[in-house]
């Protein structure tokens, strides 16, 4: 029997000479000794040499209520004894049946049909190819309308559509000779105004730009895409109250659908079950993902209007379907593990626990950001972003180079805390099930981490 040194080295180095890692300079991973993830337990990842660290960021964002969770663990376990897996191209399912049925009564009114695909970035693609179907398929057609809006420092996935409308240079540049063009408004990051303005003053000139925009070239946008209330990937970006009604008041005056992102928003991360609810927005198009398995299974929807759904419908020669599907479309674990969570959210009050936590972390990062080097602390319901400046009197940022955010998040492991930086901003997502105990210990080791790496 190996010893527990022995089989982490084994696997490291099976690693080392096997995998390719997303976001991973893969010449820097191999140098190090990466920690290997066995077992899970509440709000707790466990390495193969049985160190525990506070899940602080969810296991990406997904993991709504914690690891082994004994209510989706079952209902999975149900459903390996029934079927794993049947496909939605001519047959029906009933956990895919089940799960949208729910979906569409808890979501903002007006959406009445689910389209499932397996990650967020699909959603968005799903969503994207449906606006741009739509309006040469719809009773008025407007044919020229195929041109996209999305925000600077926006972030919709991977896939070449998703990127096409993102706006984060460091992940898309390399990418653009292969995208399609789309129109990008000014991102309301106050912190960092890309108009140079000042929150309180600036009369919200952010939603002005995109209101601006629409008014000009409304005739050829088919939609505007955006994350509503955060802008996740871009550094935890938490937009000015009013921002997204302006916007999606916008879109009705011009005739401009509105695709709501809350791949990373949704399922109660902003203290509503969907961001969009903060500013009573109903959009014609809502992308899900992430949580919506409770981050046990890969999973997503894109929820659509039946005005949207009847422009599909037609005789099968008339070629109005859409042409667009996944061979694990609506798997029936993934969607046994969906039901199970929204199980978890009815019964256990969970929208009141994510708010009394909200409050608690806000506490403790009220006195994070007294630390010399953060420059701002944001948060929205249990989605924070702590950005790191090397001054903050003129929030000069450090230098890429210096890395001080992912060394921050390295030291903070050894406070038996995981975290993952975006930039120079270190992100909080913690699991909805986090003891008080361990909501304060993961804020002292992001603390301890930070002023460590900045003590100099």
């Amino acid at each position: 029997m190996s010893l527990p040194r022995d089989r982490t080295e084994r696997l490291r180095r099976a690693d080392k000479t096997s995998l390719w890692h997303p976001f991973t300079q893969m010449a820097e991973w191999v140098a190090g000794d990466p920690v290997v993830i066995e077992r899970g337990e509440r709000e707790f990842i466990i390495d193969t040499e049985e160190n525990r660290y506070i899940d602080g960021i969810s296991s990406l964002w997904c993991n709504l209520h914690g690891h082994r969770r004994p209510e989706i663990d079952d209902a999975v376990r149900r459903q390996l004894d029934r079927i794993s897996h049947s496909t939605l191209l001519g047959l029906a399912s009933p956990p895919s049946i089940e799960l949208a049925e729910r979906l569409v009564a808890l979501a903002p009114k007006g959406l009445s049909r689910v389209f499932y695909s397996d990650s967020g970035a699909t959603a968005v693609e799903v969503a994207l190819k449906m606006a741009f179907q739509y309006w040469r398929q719809c009773k008025r057609p407007r044919p020229e309308k195929t041109t996209f809006v999305s925000l600077m420092h926006g972030y919709h996935g991977d896939t070449l559509g998703a990127v096409s409308v993102g706006g984060i240079d460091l992940f898309h540049e390399t990418y653009r000779p292969l995208l399609f063009p789309a129109l990008h408004a000014p991102s309301p990051y106050c912190y960092r105004c890309p108009l140079g303005l000042e929150q309180g003053t600036c009369g919200m000139a952010c939603a002005e730009r995109m209101e601006e925009l629409l008014e000009a070239r409304g005739r050829e946008v088919a939609a505007v895409i955006l994350e509503p209330c955060v802008q996740g990937a871009a550094g935890i970006i938490v937009h000015p109250e009013g921002y997204l009604r302006r916007v999606a008041d916008a879109c009705r005056r011009h005739d401009v659908l509105l695709i709501c992102d809350e791949v990373a928003t949704g399922f109660g991360r902003t203290g509503r079950l969907f961001a969009c609810e903060h500013e009573g927005v109903e959009p014609d198009l809502l992308c899900l993902g992430k949580g919506i398995s409770g981050g046990y299974l890969p999973l997503a929807a894109t929820l659509a209007t039946e005005r949207i759904y009847e422009a599909f419908l037609g005789e099968p020669a008339a070629g109005r379907t859409f042409y667009h599907g996944h061979t694990y479309t609506g798997n029936a674990l993934a969607c046994a593990a969906g039901l199970a969570s929204l199980d978890v959210f009815e019964k256990g009050r969970v929208l009141e626990r994510v708010g009394r936590l909200a409050e608690r972390l806000g506490d403790g990062l009220a006195r994070l950001a007294e630390l010399a080097h953060v420059g701002e602390v944001r948060r929205k319901g249990l989605m924070a972003g702590i950005e790191l400046v090397a001054d903050r009197a003129t929030r000069e940022p450090f230098p890429p180079e210096e890395r001080r955010a992912w060394r921050a998040c390295v030291a903070a492991r050894r406070h038996g805390v995981w975290v993952r930086p975006l930039g120079d901003v270190v992100v909080l997502m913690p699991p909805y099930c986090i003891s008080d105990e361990s909501l304060g210990r993961l804020v002292a080791g992001v603390s301890k981490g930070i002023a460590e790496v900045t003590a100099e």
